[in-house]
């Protein structure tokens, strides 16, 4: 089964740029649907994006801003996070799937917060 491993979360300013990896490990991610969620204090975790063999998807509040992406010979899957806003400021995780299933693989989670 694969082992996901979140990072590159941190601090940045209104406006400003991260992108989170997610290196996945014990299995390739060729091989499953994956996403990426978010939490915020004291919220119901919320779905961000996925990323399925041919499509690409996200949440309102983040199209257009957000690009999911994944690099098949690295095992690892990217969020970048362009024009971030407060309201971006949550635990962000990946998450794997059998196409046919529910999330059941889950990293530990990395931390984004957007100062205004």
């Amino acid at each position: 089964q694969v082992q996901l491993v979140e990072s590159g979360g941190g601090s940045v300013q209104a406006g400003g740029s991260l992108r989170l990896s997610c290196a996945a490990s014990g299995d390739t991610i060729n091989n499953y649907c994956m996403g990426w969620f978010r939490q915020a204090a004291g919220k119901q975790r919320e779905w961000v994006s996925h990323i399925n063999t041919e499509t690409t998807a996200y949440t309102d509040s983040v199209k257009g801003r957000f690009t999911a992406s994944k690099d098949k010979a690295k095992n690892t899957l990217y969020l970048q996070m362009n024009s971030q806003k407060p309201e971006d400021t949550a635990m962000y995780y990946c998450a794997a799937r059998r196409c046919w299933g529910q999330y059941n693989y889950w990293g530990q989670g990395t931390q984004v917060t957007v100062s205004s």
